[in-house]
């Protein structure tokens, strides 16, 4: 497959400009195209064969020019192009940059979002769970930096309590794991069995399982 050059994206995004009734030029300046309409403000668009560092650098700097500024990639291919493409289109947003996809094959330019200041919107049950989850945690067990399938979390922490518990007294209700562990949610935990280290013997009792060994290294 042929690699794809810079400006094989111009002649999509100047017809979708032109469309818009911009007058369009290549090579302006250190700018890829710059567009004309009226007495507005240059618009301006950096053209890149994929999302890169060195294409945001680009664009911020245009920012210093005109407040319109746009980045253009092709338009992505596959569930995993779509998802790393709308990713950076958030990025993009942050930088209060445009984003611009073009379709190689059909030579047309699309639109996903528009020069504009960022206001980031926080959300509050994030931040709660956030802290929720740092007051609940025990000690700092994880390095930062960790892969997620081994990081230690508060939920890991109370199930492994009710684990040694079990391993040490064996079968027990769920309420006796409770009041001997101080987990409020033992008998939850070890119904929904989230790892595997449980089994339920009878009606709220439950007894670690061979998996729960494991994890114990008994």
């Amino acid at each position: 497959m042929a690699k794809i050059k810079e400006t094989a994206l111009y002649a999509p995004v100047k017809a979708y400009l032109v469309g818009l009734g911009y007058e369009v030029k290549g090579e302006v300046g250190a700018a890829d195209v710059v567009a004309r309409r009226g007495a507005e403000a240059p618009l301006i668009v950096e053209l890149k064969t994929g999302f890169s560092l060195q294409l945001m650098h680009q664009a911020v700097a245009r920012q210093r020019i005109s407040d319109s500024v746009y980045v253009a990639v092709p338009r992505w291919k596959g569930r995993a192009g779509w998802k790393a493409f709308k990713a950076n289109v958030g990025l993009c947003k942050r930088l209060g940059l445009g984003v611009l996809s073009v379709d190689l094959e059909a030579g047309t330019a699309q639109a996903h979002s528009d020069p504009a200041p960022f206001q980031p919107r926080k959300s509050k049950l994030k931040a709660a769970a956030l802290m929720r989850e740092f007051d609940a945690r025990e000690g700092d067990p994880n390095e930062g930096g960790m892969t997620r399938m081994t990081i230690v979390t508060a939920y890991r922490q109370e199930a492994e309590k009710c684990a040694r518990h079990l391993a040490e007294y064996g079968p027990s209700r769920g309420r006796d794991v409770k009041e001997a562990t101080g987990v409020e949610r033992a008998t939850t935990m070890m119904r929904a069995n989230h790892y595997g280290w449980f089994e339920k013997q009878s009606a709220g009792v439950y007894a670690l399982s061979a998996a729960g060994q494991a994890a114990l290294n008994l």
